[in-house]
């Protein structure tokens, strides 16, 4: 990323141009610095929130404070939260062998997934209010920034009224329990708005115009974002499909591909009323659509790939092309493979971190190819150098 700013930085022009950030050029890393670092901060908690739900450990913490607490440090207090636990369906109904030691696991999972939600409060209101201080934030940046905060301190709440849910007796006694699939996929979506919202604005901050040296170039980019758009709106579809695939465990039916079962279609698909259930619900339905939008997810990267091999663009932008190619192919494999191994923690959470990976591409794409502003319009030659 630092090689691809500094490349783009060299071609800008920012005479015309309202930059999100001010001070020069140093206040403008810094600032840009700070963003991508809140950025793979949100990226480590959507695969520590992944690793959390693949260990079982979401439910093993009864209880939740805005501010958090301390962990229990003596054996009392161990016992303590352990009774509580014992309160829970989840250990009445699946764990009811669990030992103290088999508790402190899921405990820590869990604890440390809310305190590193905490930590990334402090790490990013710090540093916004020093640069707030320095004048560096521009009122359009402090208003998206600011939006973006309150977005993340509400992701606790939205955390905890799923938590909640998996709390509450299911309403089958040969029910597991398990988290409420559409607070799950809420959450989800929430924190991969916050990465999406945080990504997209460092990278507006260090990189205020397109990669563009030509008309030629410019025109290339337009084309691509015709396709680009349209494409990154589907694998945001089949990211939050993947939700709701983990919040009904669709991934432990149907362990097989391409088919499902013995059939390609399952035959009870609609089976529950009223029909709209069934795309959040019914497990067969879940999967099926989730196996439908990852290949149509694959299949529309790669005609993105092919219908620009020949199209006159910067050559930074057919490196992310290549790049989202390969990661659409990789995000399917492990997908097929996490299936097939009945969903390890391992490869499911690879699999998680590959969907958010592939939204970073798709991202970074669409960034690239946006509309130049008009005074580099201006100064641009009809032909590029040759790269």
């Amino acid at each position: 990323m630092r090689n691809f700013s500094k490349m783009v930085s060299a071609e800008q022009k920012e005479e015309g141009l309202k930059l999100l950030v001010s001070g020069g050029s140093r206040a403008q890393k810094l600032v840009g610095i700070w963003l991508f670092g809140s950025a793979a901060w949100v990226f480590s908690m959507v695969v520590l929130g992944g690793l959390t739900r693949l260990t079982r450990s979401g439910l093993s913490m009864t209880e939740w404070k805005f501010t958090g607490t301390l962990p229990p440090f003596s054996d009392e207090e161990w016992l303590q939260e352990f009774d509580k636990y014992k309160q829970s369906p989840e250990f009445k109904r699946v764990n009811r062998g669990m030992k103290i030691e088999e508790f402190k696991f899921i405990y820590w999972m869990e604890y440390a997934h809310r305190m590193w939600g905490r930590a990334l409060g402090v790490m990013f209101a710090l540093p916004y209010s020093y640069f707030l201080h320095k004048g560096y934030i521009t009122l359009r940046l402090g208003l998206r920034l600011s939006a973006l905060f309150a977005l993340g301190a509400g992701q606790g709440l939205i955390g905890w009224w799923m938590v909640k849910s998996g709390l509450e007796e299911p309403p089958s006694e040969y029910s597991q329990p398990r988290v409420s699939p559409y607070r799950l996929a809420a959450h989800l979506t929430s924190a991969f708005a916050i990465y999406c919202g945080l990504f997209w604005t460092a990278l507006s901050v260090v990189m205020p115009e397109p990669p563009a040296e030509s008309l030629t170039w410019v025109r290339g980019a337009a084309k691509v974002r015709r396709l680009a758009l349209p494409i990154s709106i589907l694998v945001g579809l089949t990211a939050v499909s993947g939700a709701f695939v983990a919040g009904n465990d669709a991934g432990h039916a149907f362990n097989t591909f391409p088919k499902m079962g013995d059939t390609w279609i399952p035959g009870d698909i609609f089976e529950m009323k009223p029909l709209i259930r069934n795309f959040f619900e019914n497990t067969a339905t879940v999967q099926l659509d989730h196996r439908i939008l990852a290949t149509a997810t694959l299949i529309s990267v790669s005609i993105l790939w092919w219908s620009t091999r020949k199209l006159e663009i910067h050559p930074a932008v057919r490196s992310v092309i290549g790049g989202a190619v390969g990661m659409a192919t990789l995000q399917v494999t492990l997908g097929i493979s996490t299936l097939l191994s009945y969903v390890p923690v391992s490869l499911g959470t690879a699999h998680q971190a590959g969907a958010l990976t592939l939204l970073t591409f798709m991202l970074l794409l669409n960034h690239t190819v946006r509309r130049p502003s008009l005074s580099l319009l201006k100064s641009l030659p009809q032909v590029g150098k040759a790269h």
